[in-house]
């Protein structure tokens, strides 16, 4: 195994860092940044792979299924990080997007001994979670060969679930078991072997790229606005309300109480602002339109609304 990681592209000395220690703080802040501009460069050139997977997740949602992100350490909390804004940004329920981690919740703050390294239990945890056909399973790792996430994959695709890979590296063991591989690779850290950095970035990206896509296909987008949030808090009321002043261009007053009589739905609210139709109008619109706004405003005209 070592001798393997010593081929890893993470696992190399970054020729341009190596008297980082010497730096004053400006110049080791400015260095990391020179770094951080390549990731977003290098990704570019996987756009076909990540559309291809926002593709497979479109299927899964559109079908009923989930996405389930696995990973271990760093890897495993940015799928969870992702999974948990899933539901206040685009109403979704909790269920749906799921983030997966070797070692459990525990593993989110502590590390757990040995949790990576357990193939068998990141197959068990596909199981517990009842993988199956209409779901997606997006297996992330820097190195592209931790046990835990490869076991989850095999399992995974056992089960007749797509499965996803995102690593860091070229030619991982991953890529013999995903239907589709995004090799994110974008060179060696700042500092040797420290993967929550560069590589961490370019899958925190990946990750914000795959669930935005996959959510404004099925519609919970209007125009660029976030229009299935769920306003749980003041923040999140006041952010409702100005989403729907600016898809409807209407007064304060009208939102007020567009949004009261919609229950505070801000899909509803819209569509009853710009359809003029009422709350139960608004609903069979967006039924039939599928949940998507601007189709639902589209339609008003020829329904009975």
């Amino acid at each position: 195994m070592s001798n393997l990681l010593n081929e890893l592209t993470t696992e190399q000395v970054n020729e341009r860092t190596k008297g980082i220690d010497r730096l004053p703080t400006e110049e080791i802040v400015k260095l990391i940044n020179e770094e951080d501009r390549l990731i977003a460069e290098a990704l570019r050139s996987l756009t076909p792979q990540i559309a291809a997977a926002a593709d497979l997740i479109i299927r899964s949602f559109r079908a009923g299924g989930r996405l389930f992100y696995v990973g271990a350490g760093t890897s495993g909390r940015l799928g969870i990080l992702d999974a948990s804004e899933c539901p206040p940004t685009y109403g979704t329920d909790p269920s749906m997007v799921q983030g997966v981690i070797a070692g459990g919740f525990r593993a989110v703050k502590d590390a757990v001994e040995g949790a990576e390294d357990n193939a068998v239990l990141g197959a068990s945890d596909m199981d517990e979670r009842a993988v199956g056909p209409n779901d997606t399973v997006v297996g992330i790792a820097a190195s592209g060969r931790t046990p835990y996430v490869l076991g989850a994959m095999k399992r995974a695709k056992e089960l007749g679930a797509s499965v996803v890979g995102l690593c860091n590296n070229h030619n991982t063991p991953m890529a013999g078991i995903a239907d589709l591989m995004i090799e994110a690779v974008v060179g060696p850290e700042v500092i040797l072997g420290s993967t929550r950095m560069k590589a961490g970035t370019a899958q925190k990206l990946v990750l914000n790229t795959l669930t935005t896509t996959a959510m404004i296909r099925i519609g919970k987008v209007y125009g660029n606005l976030m229009v299935d949030l769920h306003p749980s808090n003041e923040k999140l009321v006041y952010r409702a309300k100005r989403i729907i002043r600016m898809a409807t261009q209407a007064t304060e007053e009208q939102v007020d109480e567009a949004y009261r009589l919609s229950g505070g739905h801000v899909k509803t609210a819209i569509v009853m602002l710009l359809a003029g139709v009422d709350k139960e109008g608004a609903g069979r619109l967006l039924e039939r339109s599928g949940g998507f706004v601007r189709d639902a405003i589209a339609t008003a005209g020829r329904t009975d609304g």
